[in-house]
């Protein structure tokens, strides 16, 4: 390999013109070139690699990596990492209506694809231009934790819950995985079942119903599913005894499940 590469598609000005190019402005400071970094992916890589950009800007690396993935038919996987930083609010960015890095990382992301996808033509068959976008947040948990002399009668109903009250099914089905182990990347169903919405993971690796009430039939339902992994919330069983009765339905219909309440 030459240790210096001038070659006018690598340089700064070329991931200028690519980014232009997708979204009618530079909205990028000194973006670096997708043909560059795929060119480092070329010497780099083989067509099963994961690629890290701990410092993904704009995700010129994420296009990158779709682009050779087009022309191999490599099945490469990208993990973009960048900070929730703000743009200066002078700059086409903040102006274009973009409030952090990282939201218009994600938009270049999409654009890119769905650019490559329209100019592949029929190569596009088999081509994954799909991502997973994930934030780093503090615990979907309550802390419910009171010494005697904390509580009073009042305040005993705010703690029935051990969930925080913003969090979303989506929000605790990622805890799950992670307290798990599952991979963040298995693929992800959303299910109507008996009138509940419920997550099935890894097709049945894990099947998840964090609905307010949980009705027998549900659970029923569930375990004749035989998952590996289950898991509801704690609050929304009427009762510690419908709880109760939910783990035996389990542990008759399907004794190797893993139940969780959370």
């Amino acid at each position: 390999m030459k240790s210096v590469w001038l070659d006018g598609e690598f340089t700064n000005d070329y991931g200028r013109k690519a980014v232009k190019d997708l979204f009618g402005d530079a909205v990028m400071d000194f973006p670096k070139s997708p043909q560059l970094m795929k060119r480092l992916l070329d010497i780099a890589t083989g067509p099963e690699c994961t690629v890290l950009d701990f410092f993904a800007g704009s995700s010129s690396m994420a296009h990158a990596v779709m682009m050779a993935n087009l022309e191999d038919g490599g099945r490469r996987q990208f993990v973009m990492v960048q900070l929730d930083e703000h743009p200066d609010p002078k700059s086409a960015a903040a102006k274009a209506g973009y409030s952090t890095i990282a939201e218009l990382s994600r938009e270049r992301i999409r654009r890119a694809g769905a650019d490559i996808v329209e100019s592949a033509g029929l190569a596009k068959t088999g081509l994954d231009i799909g991502f997973r976008s994930l934030h780093v947040d503090s615990t979907n948990m309550s802390d419910v934790l009171r010494s005697p002399g904390e509580t009073d009668q009042l305040s005993l109903k705010e703690l029935e819950t051990s969930v925080k009250p913003d969090r979303s099914g989506e929000d605790l089905l990622f805890q799950v995985m992670l307290d798990w182990g599952l991979e963040l990347t298995m693929p992800i169903a959303v299910e109507e079942v008996v009138g509940h919405e419920v997550f099935v993971v890894e097709d049945g690796a894990l099947i998840a119903c964090f609905d307010s009430q949980v009705r027998p039939e549900l659970v029923r339902t569930v375990a004749e599913r035989e998952p590996l992994r289950a898991v509801f919330r704690d609050s929304s069983f009427a009762s510690d005894d419908a709880r109760i009765n939910a783990e035996q339905i389990f542990r008759e219909v399907s004794p190797a499940t893993d139940v969780k309440a959370i």
